[in-house]
């Protein structure tokens, strides 16, 4: 201790400091303490030595003092007390100067070292006081760097001390990679010269530690500060008002752009305006601004450089005071020759070239580090959208898509580098989707053996069940695959398939229209308006790129509203009405409006279905004609379907399928104990508190709508009874009609002809 203005009686003292990197010493540059922590000075072999004693490091070292080792033959006295007591206050090292050990080596080595206040510094391990080096240590360059103190970079690629390096430099025969075990030894260079010096305690080659390595190699590895190229974020700047691709002379050889035609726009710092563009952009989920928002918000300096030997370089020219030349006319022969010959025009023997005859090349230096590579990704909206390659493609973007953790990778990077040089994010929506995790949730892994090819599954069930999987799924969080979960999907899947096989089957042959809605029942109007309100529904998720509710949507109409209903109440009349009728005419007709907008809805989750469809219904056949019904469904716009409005019917058919479900609902117990076999066999009677239930069934065929023999429905205001709707099931008396299986009054006699197919059949028997 040299200077310590707080406790002038400890000048002449030493602090003892513990490291597993003897290598960092030569670069040490302050010592670390903790303010909360227990200083004692103690006298060893004639000089005063201070250390942190409550730590597990610090009193085995005390003991082992206290039990007569001698490192250097030399004995402990006493404990010296300070004051009143025998503790250091903190306040001691407030603006104390040490010497560095190998002071005597001048330069570097001559200036004095501040002792700094850390709260990193704890007493888990070591004396309680820590050498920095701010070339070696995150904390200690964080620490350094408050306190004016900056590395100096004397570690080269190599591993080993710079050429002009005063302590094991290029003029020391002993020099070797820092990380050389020998270099590191008790007997190294470095503990040598220190023990020479007076300076070492001890050092010992059999301590366990943890270490820093390459989680790929296995490798050591070290932290090195090496001088690197920035964007920096809290600098006021300016930014060039976005123009045109001819504008900016792109159009031009070499892509020069005349400085005297842009338009520099006045800036906040780059932090700011980033952090008023993620406050603009739309974010899929909303959760992803707040993401990247609290990244950028502290994020530090972007590092732009990498020292590698391939990518793309930073063509720039350094003078020896480290400012660089913006020249536009040297930068437009750099940017010339690289779009002519790619990066590697960026060679040293074309130094001069490039500099021109207004330059020594003498006296400028090439930098030969590269791009960070997300600089490179970040820039995709420029070399995408405006290099004049894709002429209808225009700056920005409407939407970037990628994983959530492109939040920290591309999603930033293409902010920040198109903030910094357009004033505005590239994107006007980003869209972030979460990871496919295998059936427990754990995240694939080959060594784990829990991987999924999606080849495989496409082989096993094609590529529309991966597809109709992916739009299933909630894509803003990770989710589940396996075999369970696509067997669910391929029941999915087997129901709108089975839509379009019915669809397909009940067109064969149509020509039909009976478009006008006033000639249509009122069962297709209610179709056709829960269809436009489908339609809506699509389009808004679409828009809000809710695929999991567009598919969703588009099975639950296919389920629910068609098959298990529309579909079942209206086959009887598709299978045995006549050719003439008009239940079946507006049957097939609706039927034909449901194909062409289901195939539109369906294609993009079931490409290759949709397509097969639509090709068993059209095929093929040269070029389409001009409704384009002979081309592929997915050249096809949005389907145009007809906007039915009608609240009225909407809701009276709504009540009515309420109906419907309770009178199956009542008729499944005799079912299931034999007493009928189908509904078709059961008389419904219906006594219902519910007038407006009593209109609107009586407005409409019930026996129809629930397929059974018949159904009455009629009032009661019996207040004694608490039931608001009472159903009683028996089975009919009448018999089958052996073409449509409906039992009716009109069959005489089992197996017999009702009324209705009696003349249909004698109608297609006399067209024979």
């Amino acid at each position: 201790i040299v200077e310590c203005p707080n406790a002038p009686e400890l000048v002449g003292a030493y602090l003892v400091i513990w490291t597993t990197t003897p290598w960092t010493i030569p670069v040490n540059q302050a010592i670390a303490y903790g303010d909360s922590l227990k200083y004692r000075v103690f006298e060893f072999g004639g000089k005063r030595l201070i250390m942190e004693k409550s730590n597990q490091i610090g009193a085995d070292f005390f003991e082992r003092l206290q039990h007569g080792w001698h490192p250097f033959d030399q004995q402990i006295v006493d404990e010296v007390r300070i004051g009143d007591s025998e503790l250091i206050p903190s306040a001691s090292f407030e603006g104390m100067m040490v010497r560095h050990p190998m002071h005597k080596l001048g330069g570097f080595y001559e200036a004095l070292r501040p002792v700094l206040c850390a709260n990193f510094v704890d007493n888990d391990q070591g004396t309680g006081l820590v050498h920095m080096a701010p070339d070696h240590g995150e904390d200690d360059f964080d620490l350094c760097k408050a306190n004016g103190i900056n590395p100096v970079f004397a570690v080269m690629d190599d591993g080993r001390y710079r050429d002009d390096w005063p302590w094991l430099g290029g003029a020391d025969e002993r020099r070797m990679s820092v990380i050389n075990p020998k270099f590191n030894a008790p007997d190294g260079p470095i503990c040598t010269d220190l023990r020479e010096a007076g300076a070492l305690l001890a050092a010992s080659a059999d301590y366990a530690h943890s270490y820093p390595h390459s989680w790929r190699s296995k490798a050591k590895v070290i932290f090195r500060c090496t001088p690197q190229w920035f964007v920096p974020m809290d600098r006021t700047m300016d930014w060039i008002e976005p123009k045109t691709r001819a504008e900016k002379g792109w159009e031009n050889e070499g892509g020069a752009i005349d400085p005297s035609e842009e338009t520099l726009c006045a800036s906040p710092t780059l932090r700011e305006r980033a952090m008023e563009e993620i406050a603009r952009v739309t974010f899929i989920p909303e959760k992803g601004r707040n993401r990247i928002g609290a990244m950028v918000e502290g994020r530090p300096d972007w590092v732009l450089s990498r020292q590698r030997a391939w990518g793309v370089p930073i063509t720039l020219f350094v003078r020896p005071d480290g400012t660089y030349l913006a020249d536009p006319e040297v930068n437009h022969r750099i940017v010339a020759a690289v779009m002519r010959e790619g990066v590697d025009a960026w060679e040293e023997a074309r130094k001069a070239e490039y500099l021109g005859p207004n330059y020594n090349p003498d006296d400028y230096e090439m930098v030969t580090d590269i791009l960070d590579v997300w600089f490179d990704s970040g820039c995709t909206h420029a070399f995408v959208l405006e290099s004049g390659r894709w002429p209808d493609l225009t700056w920005p973007a409407n939407l970037y898509l990628e994983g959530s953790d492109q939040h920290r990778g591309w999603f930033q990077s293409s902010l920040l580098q198109s903030c910094a040089t357009r004033g505005r994010a590239p994107y006007d929506q980003v869209l972030t989707h979460g990871f496919t995790m295998d059936a427990k949730g754990r995240k694939m892994s080959k060594s784990e053996g829990n991987t999924i090819s999606p080849v495989t599954v496409m082989e096993q069930t094609g590529a529309d069940i991966i597809r109709l999987w992916a739009l299933s799924v909630d894509f803003t969080e990770d989710h589940r695959i396996g075999d369970e979960i696509l067997k669910g999907v391929g029941d999915q899947y087997r129901k709108l398939r089975n839509t379009f096989r019915y669809l397909l089957g009940a067109l064969d042959g149509f020509v039909g229209d009976m478009s006008d809605g006033g000639e249509l029942p009122e069962l297709e109007v209610y179709i056709l308006a829960l269809l436009a309100e489908l339609d809506a529904k699509l389009k808004a998720a679409a828009e809000r790129y809710d695929f999991n509710l567009y598919t969703r949507l588009l099975v639950d109409f296919c389920n629910e509203d068609l098959s298990a209903f529309y579909f079942d109440i209206r086959k009887d009349s598709l299978y045995c009405d006549g050719p003439d009728s008009t239940t079946r005419n507006a049957y097939r007709t609706v039927l034909d409006l449901l194909f062409h907008a289901l195939i539109r809805y369906a294609a993009p989750v079931l490409v290759f279905t949709a397509e097969e469809v639509w090709m068993t219904r059209y095929p093929q056949d040269g070029e389409a004609d001009e409704d384009g019904q002979h081309g592929s469904v997915h050249l096809l716009e949005w389907p145009s379907v007809p906007k039915v409005e009608n609240d009225h019917l909407v809701r009276k058919w709504s009540h009515l399928r309420e109906l419907r479900d309770e009178i199956n609902e009542a008729i499944e117990p005799l079912r299931r104990d034999k007493t009928i076999r189908s509904s078709l066999e059961a008389e419904v009677v219906i006594r219902t508190k519910d007038s407006l239930l009593v209109e609107r069934a009586n407005s409409a065929n019930m026996a129809e709508i629930a397929i059974a023999a018949s159904v009455q429905v009629s009032g009661f205001t019996d207040d004694a009874v608490s039931e608001v709707t009472q159903v009683t099931v028996i089975k009919t008396a009448h018999h089958k009609c052996g073409r449509c299986w409906r039992l009716l009054p009109d069959v005489a006699e089992e197996a017999m002809l009702c009324g209705r197919c009696d003349a249909v059949v004698a109608a297609l028997d006399g067209a024979a």
